[in-house]
C-alpha cells in the first residue's frame, strides 16, 4: 500500500513510511544484540539500557492465527457499534529477526490463512471520527 499524503497514524512511533510503504520499527540491544517489539527501552536477556533503533521490515511469516468474532473494548475497538462490527484476523508474524508481531491481519477467513504463509506489512483503516482523517494501524496481508 502507498499512499500520497502522511496518513494520521495510532502507533506513529512504531511504523516508518519509506515512500508511503510502512515499515515496523522496533529497538535492538547493542549489548547482546536482542530484538524488541515494540521498542524497549532496556533489555530484559543481559539488563543492559543501551538500545538502538531496529527496523524489523515488512514481510515475515505467520505463526499463529485466529478470528476476533466479538468487539474489543476501548481502547482497541475501533469506534463502530456492535451492529457495525465485522469479526477481524488477528495473529503472530514471524518477522526476520526472529520477533513475533500481534497484529491485524486484512483476512477475517479462516479457509485463506495457514500457519507458515508470508505475509506483507500494510495500513489499515482503523478509527473514523466524524469530520476528520481516518486513524491507520499497521496490519499484515497474506503475500500475493
Amino acid at each position: 500500500m502507498t499512499l500520497d499524503t502522511p496518513p494520521k497514524l495510532a502507533c506513529p512511533d512504531q511504523l516508518e513510511l519509506n515512500g508511503g510503504h510502512p515499515t515496523l520499527m522496533g529497538s535492538r540491544c547493542r549489548n547482546c544484540g536482542e530484538v524488541y517489539f515494540p521498542a524497549s527501552q532496556g533489555c530484559t536477556r543481559c539488563c543492559a539500557i543501551d538500545m538502538e533503533p531496529f527496523t524489523l521490515g515488512s514481510e515475515g511469516l505467520l505463526w499463529s492465527w485466529t478470528i476476533q468474532g466479538f468487539q474489543p473494548k476501548t481502547p482497541y475497538n475501533g469506534g463502530e457499534s456492535e451492529a457495525d462490527f465485522k469479526p477481524y484476523g488477528v495473529g503472530y508474524v514471524e518477522m526476520p529477526s526472529g520477533v513475533k508481531v500481534e497484529s491485524r491481519l486484512t483476512v477475517a477467513d479462516p479457509a485463506a490463512l495457514r500457519i507458515g504463509m508470508p505475509m506483507v506489512l500494510t495500513l489499515e483503516a482503523y478509527r473514523q471520527v466524524p469530520g476528520e482523517a481516518p486513524v491507520f494501524t499497521y496490519a499484515f496481508a497474506p503475500a500475493a
